[in-house]
Protein backbone atom coordinates (compact mmCIF):
# COMPACT_ATOMS: atom_id res chain seq x y z
CA UNK A 1 0.00 0.00 0.00
CA UNK A 2 2.84 2.61 0.87
CA UNK A 3 4.72 1.28 -2.73
CA UNK A 4 1.67 2.17 -4.60
CA UNK A 5 0.93 5.78 -2.73
CA UNK A 6 4.32 6.78 -3.68
CA UNK A 7 4.10 6.13 -6.73
CA UNK A 8 1.19 8.36 -7.10
CA UNK A 9 2.52 11.00 -5.41
CA UNK A 10 5.69 10.57 -7.85
CA UNK A 11 3.10 10.78 -10.80
CA UNK A 12 1.35 13.84 -9.84
CA UNK A 13 4.32 16.01 -8.24
CA UNK A 14 4.63 17.16 -11.72
CA UNK A 15 1.43 18.65 -11.63
CA UNK A 16 1.70 20.55 -8.63
CA UNK A 17 1.06 24.57 -8.32
CA UNK A 18 0.80 24.73 -4.81
CA UNK A 19 3.84 26.85 -2.95
CA UNK A 20 3.51 25.68 0.56
CA UNK A 21 6.65 25.04 2.07
CA UNK A 22 7.47 22.72 5.12
CA UNK A 23 9.57 22.16 8.24
CA UNK A 24 11.27 18.57 8.24
CA UNK A 25 10.63 17.20 10.95
CA UNK A 26 14.06 14.13 11.38
CA UNK A 27 15.35 11.95 14.22
CA UNK A 28 18.06 11.60 16.40
CA UNK A 29 17.73 14.54 18.93
CA UNK A 30 19.00 17.22 16.95
CA UNK A 31 16.08 20.24 17.97
CA UNK A 32 14.58 20.51 14.11
CA UNK A 33 11.77 22.53 15.76
CA UNK A 34 14.45 25.62 16.17
CA UNK A 35 13.61 29.57 15.38
CA UNK A 36 9.68 28.62 15.34
CA UNK A 37 9.12 32.01 14.04
CA UNK A 38 11.75 32.22 11.31
CA UNK A 39 9.91 30.38 8.19
CA UNK A 40 6.24 32.17 8.61
CA UNK A 41 8.36 35.51 8.98
CA UNK A 42 9.83 34.24 5.11
CA UNK A 43 6.40 33.37 3.83
CA UNK A 44 5.04 37.07 4.61
CA UNK A 45 7.90 38.88 3.95
CA UNK A 46 8.18 36.68 -0.20
CA UNK A 47 4.46 36.77 -0.18
CA UNK A 48 4.58 40.69 0.03
CA UNK A 49 7.88 41.63 -1.60
CA UNK A 50 8.32 38.86 -4.89
CA UNK A 51 4.66 37.83 -5.47
CA UNK A 52 4.86 34.53 -4.11
CA UNK A 53 1.20 32.83 -2.23
CA UNK A 54 2.85 30.68 0.16
CA UNK A 55 0.44 29.02 2.69
CA UNK A 56 1.32 31.45 5.80
CA UNK A 57 0.73 28.25 7.98
CA UNK A 58 3.69 26.10 7.73
CA UNK A 59 4.03 22.48 8.37
CA UNK A 60 6.05 19.97 10.02
CA UNK A 61 6.86 17.22 8.42
CA UNK A 62 8.41 13.64 9.43
CA UNK A 63 10.90 12.83 6.78
CA UNK A 64 9.27 9.34 6.00
CA UNK A 65 6.24 10.73 5.65
CA UNK A 66 4.62 10.49 1.77
CA UNK A 67 3.26 13.66 1.99
CA UNK A 68 6.98 15.33 1.54
CA UNK A 69 5.99 14.85 -1.91
CA UNK A 70 3.48 17.66 -1.55
CA UNK A 71 6.05 20.12 -0.58
CA UNK A 72 7.98 21.96 -3.65
CA UNK A 73 10.27 23.20 -0.32
CA UNK A 74 11.29 21.59 2.15
CA UNK A 75 13.38 23.37 5.41
CA UNK A 76 15.43 21.97 7.83
CA UNK A 77 17.77 23.37 10.66
CA UNK A 78 18.45 22.89 14.32
CA UNK A 79 22.29 22.06 16.36
CA UNK A 80 21.99 18.44 16.78
CA UNK A 81 22.33 14.83 15.91
CA UNK A 82 20.36 13.86 12.45
CA UNK A 83 19.40 10.36 11.83
CA UNK A 84 17.66 8.93 9.14
CA UNK A 85 16.58 5.37 8.99
CA UNK A 86 16.07 3.27 6.17
CA UNK A 87 12.62 4.69 5.19
CA UNK A 88 13.55 8.25 5.80
CA UNK A 89 16.57 7.64 3.15
CA UNK A 90 14.11 6.45 0.78
CA UNK A 91 11.54 8.45 0.71
CA UNK A 92 13.70 11.46 1.08
CA UNK A 93 15.95 10.77 -1.89
CA UNK A 94 13.33 9.50 -4.20
CA UNK A 95 11.51 13.20 -3.12
CA UNK A 96 14.89 14.58 -3.63
CA UNK A 97 15.32 13.31 -7.67
CA UNK A 98 11.85 13.57 -7.95
CA UNK A 99 11.50 17.52 -8.08
CA UNK A 100 11.89 18.45 -4.32
CA UNK A 101 14.56 20.66 -3.00
CA UNK A 102 16.20 20.44 0.58
CA UNK A 103 17.14 23.83 1.95
CA UNK A 104 19.44 22.84 5.20
CA UNK A 105 20.14 25.99 7.76
CA UNK A 106 22.95 25.21 10.24
CA UNK A 107 21.75 26.76 13.20
CA UNK A 108 25.64 26.17 14.58
CA UNK A 109 26.92 22.59 14.78
CA UNK A 110 24.64 20.93 12.24
CA UNK A 111 27.21 20.49 9.58
CA UNK A 112 29.22 16.92 10.59
CA UNK A 113 25.62 15.26 10.84
CA UNK A 114 24.49 16.74 7.82
CA UNK A 115 27.18 15.72 5.93
CA UNK A 116 27.16 12.35 7.17
CA UNK A 117 22.78 11.56 6.75
CA UNK A 118 23.78 12.77 3.32
CA UNK A 119 26.52 10.93 2.83
CA UNK A 120 24.63 8.06 3.32
CA UNK A 121 21.36 8.46 1.25
CA UNK A 122 24.25 10.39 -2.02
CA UNK A 123 27.52 8.19 -1.11
CA UNK A 124 28.62 9.08 -4.76
CA UNK A 125 28.25 12.73 -3.86
CA UNK A 126 30.10 15.64 -2.49
CA UNK A 127 28.75 19.41 -1.34
CA UNK A 128 29.65 21.65 -3.85
CA UNK A 129 30.68 25.10 -2.44
CA UNK A 130 28.41 27.99 -5.01
CA UNK A 131 30.78 30.87 -6.33
CA UNK A 132 29.59 34.33 -5.55
CA UNK A 133 28.72 34.58 -8.85
CA UNK A 134 25.82 31.97 -8.98
CA UNK A 135 22.52 32.86 -10.05
CA UNK A 136 20.72 32.55 -6.22
CA UNK A 137 22.86 35.59 -5.25
CA UNK A 138 21.32 37.44 -8.19
CA UNK A 139 17.55 37.37 -8.11
CA UNK A 140 15.37 38.82 -7.26
CA UNK A 141 17.66 40.80 -4.60
CA UNK A 142 22.00 40.85 -5.15
CA UNK A 143 24.24 39.59 -3.04
CA UNK A 144 27.89 40.66 -4.91
CA UNK A 145 29.79 39.01 -2.05
CA UNK A 146 27.58 35.50 -2.11
CA UNK A 147 25.78 34.33 1.08
CA UNK A 148 25.48 37.00 3.68
CA UNK A 149 26.91 37.14 7.53
CA UNK A 150 23.72 37.18 10.10
CA UNK A 151 24.99 35.47 12.79
CA UNK A 152 28.93 35.13 14.23
CA UNK A 153 29.84 31.90 15.32
CA UNK A 154 32.90 30.39 14.80
CA UNK A 155 34.35 33.71 13.07
CA UNK A 156 34.24 31.69 9.88
CA UNK A 157 33.19 33.21 6.79
CA UNK A 158 29.80 32.63 5.34
CA UNK A 159 29.28 29.52 2.78
CA UNK A 160 26.17 27.95 0.71
CA UNK A 161 27.10 24.11 -0.31
CA UNK A 162 24.99 22.06 -2.96
CA UNK A 163 24.23 18.85 -4.09
CA UNK A 164 23.07 18.35 -7.69
CA UNK A 165 20.86 15.66 -9.54
CA UNK A 166 21.37 15.76 -13.17
CA UNK A 167 22.56 18.96 -13.56
CA UNK A 168 19.71 20.37 -11.13
CA UNK A 169 20.37 21.67 -7.38
CA UNK A 170 18.37 19.37 -5.10
CA UNK A 171 20.01 20.82 -1.75
CA UNK A 172 20.78 23.91 -0.46
CA UNK A 173 23.46 23.72 2.85
CA UNK A 174 24.04 27.09 4.11
CA UNK A 175 26.80 27.22 6.76
CA UNK A 176 28.34 29.89 8.62
CA UNK A 177 25.77 32.20 8.22
CA UNK A 178 22.44 31.25 10.46
CA UNK A 179 19.92 32.99 8.04
CA UNK A 180 17.00 31.09 10.18
CA UNK A 181 17.95 33.46 13.05
CA UNK A 182 17.47 36.37 11.10
CA UNK A 183 14.18 35.36 9.81
CA UNK A 184 12.92 35.01 13.36
CA UNK A 185 10.54 38.10 14.98
CA UNK A 186 12.81 40.95 15.90
CA UNK A 187 12.61 40.57 19.88
CA UNK A 188 14.30 37.03 19.59
CA UNK A 189 17.13 37.87 18.81
CA UNK A 190 17.31 41.53 18.72
CA UNK A 191 18.90 41.78 15.27
CA UNK A 192 19.06 45.43 13.76
CA UNK A 193 16.38 45.61 10.76
CA UNK A 194 19.14 45.76 8.42
CA UNK A 195 20.78 42.18 9.36
CA UNK A 196 16.73 40.76 9.34
CA UNK A 197 16.57 42.53 5.44
CA UNK A 198 19.53 40.61 4.49
CA UNK A 199 18.56 37.45 5.73
CA UNK A 200 15.01 37.64 4.63
CA UNK A 201 16.31 39.04 1.12
CA UNK A 202 18.60 35.80 1.14
CA UNK A 203 15.64 33.70 1.65
CA UNK A 204 13.76 35.06 -0.44
CA UNK A 205 16.48 34.41 -3.66
CA UNK A 206 16.43 30.65 -2.07
CA UNK A 207 12.83 30.55 -2.37
CA UNK A 208 12.83 32.63 -5.87
CA UNK A 209 15.45 29.74 -7.66
CA UNK A 210 13.73 27.34 -6.05
CA UNK A 211 9.87 27.86 -7.60
CA UNK A 212 11.63 28.96 -10.98
CA UNK A 213 14.16 26.02 -11.09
Amino acid sequence: MRLAYLIIVLFSFQYITAQDIALLHYNGGGDWYANPTALPNLVKFCNANIHTRINTKVESIETDNPDLFLYPFVHMTGHGNVFFNADDKENLKHYLISGGFLHIDDNYGLKPYVEKALKDIFPDQDFVELPATHEIFKSPYNFPEGLPKIHEHDGKRPQAFALFYENRMIVLFTYESDLGDGWEDPEVHNDPESVRQKALKMGANIINYVFNH
